[in-house]
């Protein structure tokens, strides 16, 4: 599977607290751009697996809404973190 519990953990340990700071606005953003990552592959892949569009462009959303949070909490947080990942925003 292309996200197991140890990837899990070094995307928590490199964007977050510590390895298991799954609340964090910055770990949750970078866990969803990894997974948006690998469904934008398996799309480029299978054109017509509306299911998975589906749940790409729901996890986009949810990804922006966290994006909206942190960038109204926290400017500075907002900008490390839209750099570090490379979103455009």
């Amino acid at each position: 599977m292309y996200l197991d519990s140890e990837k899990k953990k070094e995307i928590f340990g490199q964007y977050g607290k510590s390895n298991s700071d799954t609340g964090s606005v910055e770990s949750q953003v970078a866990l969803f751009s990894y997974r948006i990552s690998h469904l934008t592959e398996h799309m480029r892949a299978n054109r017509k697996d509306h299911t998975t569009e589906r749940s790409l462009v729901k996890l986009v959303g949810k990804r922006r809404a966290l994006l909206n949070y942190l960038k109204s909490r926290d400017i500075e947080r907002y900008r490390a973190l839209v750099k570090s990942l490379g979103l455009r925003k």
